[in-house]
């Protein structure tokens, strides 16, 4: 599977949700916020937003300061 994660392109084994994109990544799934072609992803829907060959996704993190 080819994704474009924040501009790169990237070759995965298939993977059948966003939430299996964070969990490849090593991501926390709390700390990102996600765009899949051009639309923002509330976090709720990660189970059940499914991916497909050349999506285009933007990932932001979250990072806690003081």
């Amino acid at each position: 599977m080819n994704l474009t994660v924040n501009g790169e392109r990237r070759t995965f084994e298939p993977l059948p949700h966003l939430a299996a994109l964070v969990s490849a990544l090593g991501l926390d799934g709390r700390k990102v916020a996600i765009e899949r072609n051009l639309e923002i992803v509330p976090r709720s829907a990660y189970l059940k937003t499914a991916l497909a060959d050349g999506d285009q996704i933007e990932i932001v993190h979250f990072i806690g300061g003081g």
